[in-house]
């Protein structure tokens, strides 16, 4: 196994927890190779560098982290097992998986649990794990405290401070999915692939299939005068999202044209937009080993293969 571990990830409550992390995969028969991280990009680095010949990938960190993982894993072409300690300050994707808080939990379901099928998005030439998203929520939304966001909902709150229409800053977007076209001036938009994003948003779980090959996508209209602003908060706060200020809709990829220089992230961390961009779902893309009794629709893998890291088994137990 190569273990990356991000030591200033959230509060860095998992540091203290590392020996017997390694405690946990060493038990359960993995040699194991750690690597610490120095800074933005260094997960993605040494995943390149390290990865191929290992039977798992796991890293401890936020879904930057483990973002980076994927990354990395994926531009080497390698189709190698992956688990998650999350132990950043928000953790969407790993709430979306139902992934465990607690890190030491996390180290058993990653030794002892199954991998599953999930699906990627590809932005250009970068990957992402849950959320490309660009507009007036995108960057503020990762630093907001987490009892605000639990209390209004960030995306409201942020709206519900706004004194004046020119505070607003609007993106115009045109937007090409395989059946329709959208072209308007937005607020915010993402491109997502789980039930929540940096509590911007929150989605019903039936609604969402994380191995379905599409994405969900959420536009919220500018709003042109105080009234609209009422509609988006409204909207966003009752979680009914297809209303005249709030596009939601499913796509399989996206075709976007817009302003070179607006700003988008991907997965919470910052990335560098173009005139034009392809986003595209990579179907079933990465392996992610769940908990045993967390199964997503039809989401296993099935092949030949030893239970738990290569596949699961087609066995029945007695």
């Amino acid at each position: 196994m190569l273990f990356i571990m991000n030591p200033y990830a959230g509060t860095r409550r998992a540091n203290k927890h590392l020996t017997d992390i390694l405690t946990v995969f060493n038990r359960a028969d993995f040699a194991v190779t750690v690597h610490m991280t120095a800074g933005p990009g260094d997960c993605e680095r040494v995943t390149r560098e390290m990865a191929e010949g290992m039977d798992v990938l796991a890293c401890a960190g936020g879904d930057g982290t483990f973002s980076e993982m994927v990354n990395g894993l994926l531009q080497l072409g390698l189709d190698i097992p992956v688990g998650y300690i999350p132990c950043g300050s928000t953790n969407d994707f790993a709430n979306a998986l139902g992934l465990s808080k607690d890190p030491l939990q996390a180290a058993r379901d990653i030794a002892e649990g199954q991998p599953m099928r999930y699906d990627v998005g590809q932005f250009g030439s970068r990957y992402f794990t849950y959320v490309a998203s660009f507009g007036a929520f995108t960057r503020a939304s990762y630093a907001t405290p987490q009892n605000i966001k639990n209390a209004l909902g960030h995306a409201a709150y942020l709206l519900g401070g706004i004194q004046e229409l020119s505070q607003l800053h609007k993106e115009h977007v045109r937007i090409e999915t395989d059946d329709q076209i959208i072209d308007d001036d937005f607020l915010f938009g993402a491109i997502c692939n789980s039930t929540s994003v940096g509590g911007i948003l929150t989605l019903d779980p039936n609604q969402v299939d994380m191995a379905d090959g599409k994405f969900e996508l959420l536009l919220v209209r500018a709003p042109k005068d105080i009234l609209e602003i009422s509609e988006c908060i409204s909207a966003l706060q009752s979680k009914k999202y297809n209303c005249a200020m709030v596009t939601f809709l499913s796509a399989a990829g996206l075709r976007i044209v817009s302003d070179p220089e607006m700003s988008w992230t991907l997965d919470g961390e910052q990335a560098a937009g173009a005139k034009e961009i392809t986003v595209s779902n990579l179907q079933h893309a990465i392996r992610v080993i769940t908990r045993s009794n967390h199964v997503q629709h039809n989401t296993l893998l099935h092949h030949p293969g030893r239970p738990g890291i290569d596949a699961p088994s087609d066995k029945k137990e007695e």
